[in-house]
């Protein structure tokens, strides 16, 4: 996947009509080098497309820590589970989280996560589910 490469080559040469067609793929603030950013209790953007086979980068853009943690059944039933902190299956990465803070992100850290089926792909912040911070991958073919 080259989303990060294009995004930049398209901005230096005066490309807008490219950059607002991969609205979501900049990430915050513009930035090309991720596509989500981890605010406080947010991901920006809560939801953002893709074609199969791209790659997600998530950044934690907070002083908070983060997880990036894939529902139980919110992910297509052929499609590969994903967490940062390389867990395989959410009550494994929520178990973790529990007892030693497994999976978390700080200011800076990245997890990326390539989608190969699709389907929409609900995640989630474990520290932060109560408060409302999930987000959606969309994969297109």
């Amino acid at each position: 996947m080259y989303r990060r490469r294009f995004l930049r080559s398209a901005g230096a040469a005066g490309g807008a009509a490219a950059t607002v067609g991969l609205a979501g793929c900049a990430g915050v603030g513009g930035e090309p080098d991720f596509d989500v950013g981890m605010l406080a209790s947010a991901y920006q953007p809560r939801e953002i497309t893709v074609s199969v086979g791209d790659t997600v980068v998530w950044e934690n853009t907070s002083a908070r820590s983060h997880t990036v943690t894939a529902t139980a059944g919110g992910i297509p039933d052929d499609a590969e589970f994903f967490a940062s902190g390389g867990f395989d299956d959410y009550e494994t990465a929520l178990s973790a989280w529990q007892s030693d803070f497994g999976g978390r992100m700080e200011n800076g850290d990245r997890f990326e996560h390539t989608f190969t089926v699709s389907g929409a792909y609900e995640y989630v912040c474990i520290p932060h589910r109560e408060g409302g911070m999930f987000g959606t991958v969309v994969v297109e073919e």
